[in-house]
Formats: C-alpha cells, structure tokens, sequence
C-alpha cells in the first residue's frame, strides 16, 4: 500500500474511533458528575434526575459530535496539537455544556447546578485529555529513542535565542539531538538550570565540558556577539572534533522567533573575526535606478555579484559582458529567471578588442560602467606577462577611452591590493590601470581629453574623432574611479575552494609558506564597496577597505580542516610547498605615500593619489603596450622603468624573511606574541621599498 493509500486509511479508522470515544466520554463525563453530586452512591441518584441523564445524554453526545465535526476539531493532526488547539476544543465544550443545561431543563428536568458544573469540567478534560495525551506519548517514546541514538549538544549562550532553540529541540518530534548543557559568560549563570539544562560554566570551560558531557555538536546561539568574540570562541570550539552550528544574525531576536532550522553551519568566514562592511545602499541603488550598467567580466566572481546586485534593484538596462562563455549564460540564466522584466543583454567579447568594445559602447551608451575584465592568476600571469598586460592595461585603456567618448557618467576599476609595492606582473599591471584611471581623470578635469591617444585601437569605426573636429571630447563628464581589496573569500582560484577540494580528496593541504598572511572579504563586501565607490566618486580616487587584521593562510586551512571534522597534520596532512613565482609573504592595501581620508562610512577610505606626470606616463605606457603586443621577453624589466615600485617576489620574499627573523626574535626576548611585532614588520617593508 502506498503512503499516501495509508494514510487516507488511517483517517477512515481514526475518526470514527474518536468520534465514538468522544461520545463515550461525554456521556460517562455527565454520569460521574451525577454519581459524585449524590456522594458516590447510585441508590441514592433519585430517579427523575437518573431518568433525565438516560434520555437526554446520548442526544447531547451525538449534537457535540456532529459540533466538534463542524470545527474540524476531527481533522488536527494529533501529533501537533498545541495551545490553540486545546482552546479552540474548551471554548466549544463550554459552550455546548450552555446547550446541555437549556435542554436537559427544559424538554426533561432541571438538574443540581453541581451536575452541570461537574459534568462540564469532566467533559472537557475528557475531550482534550485524548488528544494531549496522544502528543505527550509520541515525545515520550521520541525521547527514549533519542536517548540512544542522539547527538549530545552544547549549547554556547544561555540567553533568549538559547532558551528558544533548547525548546524548539525538547518539543520537535523529529529532532534527535539532545542538549546536555549550555556555556555563558556571565558568572552569574553559572550553575543555574535553563529549560532544565545545566549552565556549567564560560567559554574557558569549553573543551572540559565537551569531554565530561560526551558532547559531538556544539551550536553557538549568541546572534549579538561581535565577529571578534565569535571568532575566540570558535577557535576554541575548533579544537574539539563536534559539529559546529549558529544563529546567522542578531535578526532573529528582533523576529523572536528561532527554531532549529535558523542554525546554519560554521564557515571559515565565521573565523575571520572582522564585522562585515555595513553601507547605505539605498544610496547607491538610488543611482543605479533607471541606468544602463555594463559590468565587463561579469561572469567572473566579482562581476556576476555585481550584475546580481544590480539586477535587484531597477537598472533601464544591464550588460553583461564577458569572453567566457559558460560563466556570461549561468548568471544570464540566473538573473533571467529571478528579474523576467529586467532588460538584460548579454555579450560576448574581450576588453583586448577595440573594435569590439566601441561597437557595444555605440550601441548601447551605458551610464555606469564597472571594469571587473581582469586576468587575476598570479602564477599563470608570470609565466604570461604580456597577456597580463594586453589584457588588464590595455584592456582597461580602450574600455576607459570608449567609456570617455560615449558620454559614460561613471567608470569604476576593480583593482586589488597586490598594486601596492608590487612583486609580480599581474599587481604591476594593476597598478598601471589604476594610473590610467588617474590620468584619464587629470585630463578631462583639465580639459585636455583630446591629449589621451587611442593606443592600438585599429582605424576605423572606432576612431573616436571621426570627423577630426575634435568636437567628441568637448564637456566630457565622464568620473573615473578605482576600487582596492584584498582578497576574496569564495572567488574562483581564491585559497578557500582549493583547499576543500584537497580535505575532500583525504589530503594534503597545501600551503605555500607557514608565515603568509593575506586580508580577506566576502563577495557580497567587496561588491558593495565597489557600488559605493561609483555613487560616491568624485573621480581620481583609490578607494580601500579597512580590512581589519591580516589572516594566516595556514591557521585558515588547519580551522577549515577542524570545521571539517578532521585533526591537522594527523587525519589531513598539511604541506608547505613554497612561495609561488610573484608571490610574497606580505599584502598591503596602501603605499606608504598615500594618505588615508575617511569617508561617511567608517570602514572605507580613499587614498590620495600618488602624484605623477600624466604625459610621461602615456610616453612609457606606449612604450609597455607595444613590447607586450610584440611578446617581447624583456616586458617585465620595462614595466618596472614606470612603476617604480615594482620589485621582484624573491628579492621582495628575501627582506622579508629577514625582518620575519627579527621579529620572532624580538618576540621571544620579550616574551610577547609574534603578532605584536606584524604591523611593525609591514611598516619597515614599505619604507624599504620606497
């Protein structure tokens, strides 16, 4: 028999079998009230009163029925009968008790006012009784069956969204888990009982409760924490082998509800320690409203959450423009499916083709521009340097040029802080897109547009001054701006996915060095401050992110092999397998030349551009984008003439390692962590390289 056969089954037999004891129950309901009201004994019921209850009863019980039957009270699910439920089924017992008392009086006797009153109380605890008593059995033999099969849970915050989810799990009839006891630090809970559950002490108590309870499940409930506070104590949940869980945000106190099904899964990101970026978004989506936004490789980590963001929020028109492909018709699908009114264009196209990018400025005149088109590979771009310059120069120099000449009101750069004090070629031509931004601004703010040359653009319809009148590059308008960030947590190629992929394989985790620290941030920030920059802008500025602490990539893959449920170097190995070419111990966000101006939010900044000359800057730019088209060998050595801050990984790696000696050093002379002496070391590597 199918399940849904049996259970239409069950229906047929369940309500006729309630609807008979409900009947019985009544009636005996009525006679115990009699029986009592006469002192327990059934001689002494005198005989008009025991003729009225025979006659009178079994008519009063099929009317309840066929009531109750009328409010569904025969429909509930038994299993999940609740409050409500019980008061619905005593307001109808009361007002059919109303019934009995008119119509026993007046069509056979009146009764003792004891008799209704008594019957009336028996009626409705009979009636509900069988109802409640079906649920409370159910948790019963839920309880024992958990009691051998169950996680043992810690719950680590005894507070209101504590207490909700102890409960949620004590009353739900699919949840096995058990909580066994609850961590807070406030000492004055110590040793008290919340939901029955002992509070045993705070979070230095931890590991020796998890050993004492035999606790596998550990589930953090303090929504309001501070990323820093849930980081500690997450650090040392992650020493124990249990599962992990939390509250995703404090919203849900505001909601005052949370259930089980809030919890959700620890993720690295959980362990960074930094609160997220908070802006007003209102004012950027403001000026997005009604827009044409081009989003140049958005298929990419970055752009297709750009395109996402964007899409949610009533753009005229987005453009999607990507060279691959795969990625440009996954988001195209995604966004197709969740705005059908959004005006979406997708294209396919390199930033590298003039002709191209001119023809889709042509044609669809975009208002915002945002240049996510980048190759971003470190190790790939050393072993390819002039395609990183093809590709991220000049490519956002004819994206910059047709953005310029086709009325575009903002351009804004992705860049990335591997520009700062660059070691390898992909952060050098990083650095050269931002001073194209730059120069592009001092331009046009002083009114010279027509000074920037078109650098191998092919003659034809993209040539800007087509007329030479020269009349394209009057009151032009166009703000151009770059954006500034570390690296991003879930991007593709980042740390995150790779090292998944080597735990889920058994191992090992590859690190490139045990000292490599690098700043992170999540998508979702990175996107916002980027959206934030183009509303923003004024044109000319590097803005960067307060990115807090630098994280350790090693002490990232041993809290993701933990969170895992696995013990590094013991179930997964982890292995150093040196630096990569380009690659160095240390990211800055900003050369020791530019100064910081806040803005209104307090986690972004903009860094005052680093003077330079514009018109020898476009003399050696000439000079880069022709020994890059010609492929010529000797490029990085020319890149390094212009970006004076260029300098090699392992010449760069080799100071490093020596002030990373001293550091150690002077943390073990003073006994301090090493830490200590981190922002003292980056301090010392910018000023030896300017």
């Amino acid at each position: 028999m199918s399940k849904k056969k049996r259970i239409l089954s069950d229906r047929k037999i369940q309500m006729p079998l309630l609807m008979l004891f409900d009947i019985a129950a009544i009636m005996a309901s009525y006679f115990f009230a009699l029986w009592f009201r006469f002192d327990c004994m059934y001689s002494a019921i005198p005989h008009e009163y025991l003729h009225a209850y025979i006659f009178f009863c079994p008519i009063y019980a099929v009317i309840c029925v066929a009531v109750f039957y009328g409010f569904r009270m025969y429909s509930m699910i038994w299993s999940f009968v609740g409050l409500n439920e019980l008061a619905q089924m005593m307001i109808v017992s009361c007002c059919m008790s109303l019934l009995h008392i008119f119509g026993i009086t007046l069509f056979f006797h009146s009764m003792p006012i004891s008799y209704y009153l008594i019957g009336l109380c028996f009626q409705a605890i009979a009636v509900c009784g069988i109802r409640i008593s079906y649920r409370l059995l159910l948790i019963l033999k839920n309880r024992q069956h958990n009691d051998e099969t169950a996680g043992r849970v810690m719950i680590i915050g005894a507070g209101s969204s504590g207490k909700m989810i102890i409960r949620d799990m004590q009353s739900g009839d699919k949840i096995k888990d058990k909580v066994v006891c609850a961590i807070d630090d406030n000492p004055g809970k110590k040793g008290r009982f919340i939901e029955g559950v002992p509070i045993v002490g705070n979070r230095d108590d931890i590991l020796a409760n998890v050993e004492k309870y035999k606790v596998n499940k550990i589930f953090l409930a303090i929504p309001s924490a501070s990323a820093a506070d849930k980081r500690d104590i997450l650090n040392i949940c992650s020493e124990t082998d249990c599962e992990l869980k939390q509250l995703p945000g404090i919203y849900q106190l505001v909601s005052g509800q949370v259930t089980m099904s809030d919890m959700k899964n620890v993720s690295v990101e959980d362990l960074l320690g930094r609160e997220a970026i908070k802006t007003d978004m209102k004012e950027v989506y403001d000026f997005i409203n009604g827009k044409v936004v081009l989003v140049t490789g958005g298929g990419g980590s970055i752009g297709s959450e750009l395109c996402r963001q964007v899409a949610a929020h009533k753009p005229k028109q987005l453009i999607i423009f990507d060279i691959y492909e795969n990625n440009a018709y996954e988001i195209q699908l995604e966004l197709r499916d969740k705005y059908p009114d959004l005006d979406l264009v997708t294209l396919i196209g390199s930033v590298r083709d003039s002709r191209r990018i001119f023809e889709v400025f042509e044609d669809y005149r975009p208002d915002i521009v945002y240049h996510a088109a980048a190759h971003k590979h470190v190790p790939l771009m050393e072993d390819s340097p002039c395609e990183a310059i093809k590709n991220n120069a000049s490519g956002t120099y004819k994206t910059a040029y047709a953005a310029m000449t086709h009325g575009c009101q903002r351009f804004v750069l992705i860049s990335t802080d591997k520009a700062v004090n660059p070691t390898n070629i992909m952060g050098a031509s990083k650095r050269i897109c931002e001073m194209i931004i730059q120069t592009f601004d001092e331009k046009i703010k002083s009114g010279k547009a027509n000074e920037l040359p078109q650098f191998f653009t092919h003659g034809g319809t993209e040539n800007a001054d087509k007329d030479g009148t020269g009349r394209v590059f009057k009151d032009i308008k166009t703000e151009f701006v770059a954006v500034r960030f570390g690296n991003v947590l879930g991007s593709n190629g980042s740390v995150i996915p790779i090292f998944k992929k080597q735990i889920e394989k058994g191992g090992p985790v590859t690190v490139t060095h045990p000292d490599i620290i690098r700043y992170f941030m999540t998508i979702p920030e990175a996107v916002s401050l980027v959206m934030m920059a183009g509303t923003i802008a004024h044109g000319g500025e590097i803005f960067v992110l307060d990115m807090g602490s630098p994280v350790k990539i090693d002490t990232l893959a041993r809290n993701l092999i933990k969170l895992s449920g696995y013990r590094p170097d013991v179930d997964i190995k982890i292995e150093y397998s040196g630096l990569r070419p380009g690659e160095k111990l240390y990211e800055e966000k900003l050369m020791s030349e530019e100064g910081l101006t806040k803005t209104a939010n307090d986690l972004i900044f903009i860094g005052q551009p680093i003077p330079f000359d514009a018109d020898s800057f476009l003399v050696h730019l000439d000079a880069i984008f022709a020994a890059a088209y010609k492929n010529k060998d000797h490029i990085k050595d020319v890149v390094a003439e212009l970006i004076g801050t260029y300098k090699p990984a392992e010449v760069y790696n080799s100071d490093t390692v020596r002030m990373s000696a001293v550091a150690n050093e002077k943390a073990a002379d003073s006994g301090a962590e090493r830490h200590d002496y981190e922002d003292d070391l980056i301090f010392e590597q910018r000023e030896a390289t300017v």
